[in-house]
Parts: C-alpha cells; sequence; structure tokens
C-alpha cells in the first residue's frame, strides 16, 4: 500500500469530469464505506448513515436540481483566492482564482451579476454530476448530540473524520474524489430527501461524488510549514526544533 503520509500529500478534489463509461465496482464502495466505519466519532456514536447512490437515473434526477451559488459563498471565497502562483507562495492558504469563474472574482459587483453567473455554474455542476457513477451522501441526526458539546461541535467534527477516512481509501485505489457542498443547502436538500426517501428528521451533512477523472488537471497546493503553526509548550514559540 502507498505510504500513508505520501497518500495525504497526493490526496486531491477531483474538480473534473468523470468518466461515464467506468462505474466505481460494489468492492470498492464496499472499501471506503468501511474506511468510513473505522474513522474516530465521539463516544463512539457513529452519528452518521451513509446513502450511496450509484442508479444514472437517479444521478441524472439529482443532476437536474437547481442549487445556485450564493452571494455569501462568492463573497466569502474570495478571501481565501490567490491571483498568481507566486501569491499562494507566500500565503501557503487558500487556492489559485483561476479555480472559479471571472465573475466571482469582483465580489463588489456580486449583486449585480450574480444570476447570470449561477447559470454558467450551474451548468458546469449539472455536467459534473451527470459524468459521476456513484455519489455518497453522509447524513445525521441533529437531534443527537456528543455530551456536552455546543453546537454539537464534536459530532459534526467527527463526520468530517469520516469523510478523511473515505477520501483516504478512495485515493489509494485511483478513485477521485469531489465534495458537492451546495447538495447540503436547504432547497436542495429538501428535493433530495423527498426523491431519496430520507426521514424529515436526517440532514444531509456532506456529499461528495466519485469516479474516474477523465483528466487530472495539476495545480498549485500549497501547506504552511510546520514552524508556522505547531507552538511548543507555550503558545507564540513555534516549531518543534530545538
Amino acid at each position: 500500500m502507498t505510504d500513508l503520509l505520501q497518500l495525504m500529500k497526493e490526496r486531491q478534489s477531483s474538480r473534473t469530469p468523470f468518466d461515464p463509461k467506468a462505474p466505481v465496482s460494489r468492492q470498492d464502495l464496499q472499501q471506503i464505506l468501511e474506511a468510513g466505519s473505522w474513522a474516530p466519532t465521539a463516544h463512539n456514536m457513529q452519528n452518521f448513515e451513509a446513502l450511496v447512490v450509484d442508479d444514472n437515473k437517479i444521478l441524472k434526477q439529482i443532476s437536474e436540481i437547481e442549487f445556485p451559488v450564493s452571494k455569501s459563498f462568492i463573497q466569502e471565497n474570495y478571501l481565501q483566492l490567490s491571483f498568481s502562483e507566486e501569491e499562494l507562495q507566500c500565503k501557503k492558504t487558500g487556492v489559485l482564482a483561476t479555480m472559479f469563474p471571472k465573475s466571482w472574482l469582483k465580489p463588489n459587483q456580486i449583486p449585480l451579476k450574480i444570476q447570470n453567473e449561477n447559470t454558467d455554474s450551474q451548468t458546469e455542476r449539472h455536467h459534473q454530476l451527470l459524468s459521476c457513477t456513484a455519489l455518497i451522501m453522509l447524513l445525521y441526526d441533529p437531534a443527537k448530540r456528543a455530551p456536552a458539546s455546543e453546537g454539537d461541535f464534536l459530532g459534526i467534527m467527527s463526520i468530517g473524520c469520516v469523510l478523511e477516512n473515505m477520501w483516504l481509501m478512495a485515493a489509494s485505489l485511483g478513485i477521485g474524489l469531489h465534495v458537492v457542498s451546495a447538495l447540503s443547502a436547504e432547497e436542495p436538500e429538501m428535493k433530495i430527501k423527498k426523491m431519496l426517501d430520507i426521514p424529515d428528521f436526517l440532514k444531509i451533512a456532506i456529499s461528495f461524488r466519485l469516479g474516474y477523472p477523465l483528466f487530472s488537471p495539476k495545480y498549485l497546493r500549497v501547506r504552511r510549514e510546520i514552524g508556522g503553526f505547531a507552538h511548543i509548550n507555550h503558545y507564540g514559540k513555534l516549531g518543534l526544533a530545538d
């Protein structure tokens, strides 16, 4: 198996279309789900259900659901952007602006352009969803929470651990993964729950598409150095070196 740290470094979000003629096997889905089942969860609550969709007809129905990009997403996303590789390498956080539509890059003009931009971005999302052969949704019951966890912070963090385990397993199998967070928005979620018979008391925590990318573009990925975020014994004393 690939060295674990190297696998973590190579893992990435596959924002490209997936090959519609190359389905993810049930055996591989089983391994991805098993990896998720062994993720650490607060008090071993295992506070999630996983809904797997690999029926092409249902995937097409989901792709036809409207889920426009919100103004708040574009405005807040703008703060994470770098407009050159040099800027990104200097910041060591965020992503390149070239990964998003041009009109998303002028937050002061968003109120005037949001509608047209939604049409373009929605078309792209539909294309991506149509290209995937499997979609997994992690569901949870907001009425259940980790003990004494305000806002169920520990419970939500647990679901993040489940996603990470699944992502690393998918990467080890050569399967691309792309998170589609828009499906958790109120209107799309309501339509999906009705379509897939999801009980009202459950929420869609996160959704992600799986498949084999038709192409794998290389884009600059950055991380802070350990000496930039690790404090030893006292906050402000950065780095672990003696």
